[in-house]
């Protein structure tokens, strides 16, 4: 997912939220390096991230973190604060990092670090079975929904123009392809396992997936605050070992070199 930066109510919001769940003890350090790391997602985006019937936490970003922690001997906690607020609790140092299938980008590099990456992403259009749409470009003066600040919404502002009012954009995708369901737009975009995913839990909702050769292939990696080395050396190393011994591939059935 590529989005970009905002903070102000959500901000707020957060900060409640991480209040009731017990202030902001973020990572733990001892006399031999980390030994516990919290991070920050939004916990609507399955398969990376969701929560279960229990109200835990699951999917690709927590177990990959939790396979980083076992070879490199941290604790991980993780909290669902929310996309927007994942960004700015990682910059006020709330949080350690973000973990919500995040893209890397130029932009947030001016701000953020980033691991490696980890999982090789797609933007995929999702529409009505009887659509007669094909294309991205098709979806010029279309009502598109999107998740807000994604790579789905950055590639419809090219598209139509950051100002156009056919573009629809909400907290989550689950929600942006449900208005696809419903009649009020036309097309949905998001990422490729994020879609595939919705598609195969809800088959009767009467959607199909359009792949288009003009999105480009993005990356996702873990994000730390600007200039903790300490914490980026650590998830990049544990990353480097769960890439060679097979476990990354093993969780999300994707090889990537």
């Amino acid at each position: 997912m590529k989005k970009k930066t905002w903070f102000a109510a959500p901000l707020l919001a957060a900060t409640l939220l991480l209040a009731a769940c017990g202030g902001d003890d973020s990572s733990s350090t001892d006399g031999e390096g980390i030994t516990k790391v919290v991070a920050g997602t939004e916990a609507t985006y399955a398969p990376f991230e969701y929560m279960d019937d229990s109200g835990e936490i699951q999917g690709y970003d927590k177990e990959i973190l939790e396979a980083i922690g076992e070879e490199m001997g941290f604790e991980l906690e993780m909290r669902n604060v929310g996309w927007e607020p994942t960004f700015s609790l990682v910059t006020t140092g709330e949080i350690d990092l973000g973990a919500a299938a995040i893209t890397i980008t130029d932009e947030r590099k001016e701000n953020y670090d980033f691991t490696d990456p980890y999982y090789e992403a797609k933007l995929l259009m999702v529409v009505k079975e009887d659509s007669p749409i094909t294309s991205f470009e098709e979806l010029k003066d279309k009502k598109v929904s999107v998740q807000i600040t994604t790579t789905g919404h950055l590639a419809m502002q090219e598209l139509q123009g950051q100002t156009s009012s056919n573009i629809l954009a909400y907290e989550n995708l689950p929600i942006a392809i449900q208005e696809v369901v419903n009649g009020t737009t036309e097309a949905a975009i998001g990422d490729n396992a994020v879609v595939l995913e919705y598609i195969k839990n809800n088959p009767d909702k009467g959607l199909k997936v359009i792949e288009d050769d003009s999105f480009d292939v993005d990356y996702l990696g873990f994000m730390v605050k600007k200039g903790n080395d300490e914490l980026l050396d650590v998830l990049n190393e544990g990353l480097q070992k769960i890439k060679d011994n097979g476990k990354l591939a093993e969780i999300t059935g994707t090889e990537l070199e």
